[in-house]
C-alpha cells in the first residue's frame, strides 16, 4: 500500500484556494448513536495553516457530536475544485478569537451580537486532505468530459491528490 505524501507548499496553496473560493463547507460529524450528519458552515476567512474555523452555537447538536466523536470531515466545492478535509474538531470558547473572526455575516446568526452566551467556535485541526483542483473554466471541463465520452477515454479535468497535513 502506497504511503500518502506530506503536503507541499503547492498543495497547501491549492487547499487554501478552494476553501477561500468555496466559503461554505459541509461539516460531517458522528452522533452519539453513530449516525453521520453534515451541515453547511461558513469557513472563516483566515490564512489556512492546517486549521479551519467555524462559528457555532453552544449548545447545539454538532457540539454534542464533537464532544463524543471529535473525528470530522469537511467538504468544499468551488470553481477551483473539490476538497475533502479529515481532522479532529474541538469547540473553542475564546472571546478574543471570536472578536478577531467576527463579521457582520456572523452577527446574523447571533441576535445578541458578540455578547451572546451561545457564541463558540469550532476548530478543525486538519490531518489529511484530498483535492481535485482545476484552473480551467467550467466550459472547458465540460468539453473534456464530452470528448472523453465520444473517445471512450477518461477525461483530464484537473489534479487529484491526497496528502497528509
Amino acid at each position: 500500500m502506497q504511503e500518502t505524501p506530506h503536503a507541499t507548499d503547492e498543495d497547501l496553496a491549492r487547499i487554501a484556494g478552494i476553501v477561500r473560493s468555496a466559503k461554505i463547507g459541509l461539516l460531517t460529524t458522528t452522533s452519539p448513536e453513530g449516525q453521520l450528519h453534515s451541515r453547511p458552515l461558513a469557513a472563516q476567512d483566515v490564512e489556512f495553516d492546517g486549521d479551519l474555523w467555524f462559528f457555532t452555537q453552544d449548545p447545539s447538536e454538532k457540539v454534542r457530536d464533537i464532544a463524543v466523536h471529535p473525528a470530522v470531515n469537511v467538504a468544499f466545492e468551488s470553481g477551483k475544485g473539490y476538497l475533502s478535509v479529515a481532522g479532529t474538531a474541538e469547540v473553542v470558547h475564546d472571546r478574543a478569537k471570536a472578536d478577531e473572526y467576527w463579521t457582520p455575516a456572523v452577527e446574523a446568526w447571533f441576535p445578541e451580537g458578540r455578547e451572546d452566551p451561545t457564541v463558540a467556535l469550532i476548530r478543525v485541526r486538519a490531518e489529511s486532505a484530498e483535492y481535485w483542483a482545476t484552473d480551467e473554466p467550467g466550459i472547458v471541463s465540460a468539453f473534456k468530459i464530452a470528448k472523453a465520452v465520444v473517445t471512450r477515454t477518461q477525461p483530464d479535468v484537473g489534479e487529484n491528490r491526497a496528502v497528509e497535513l
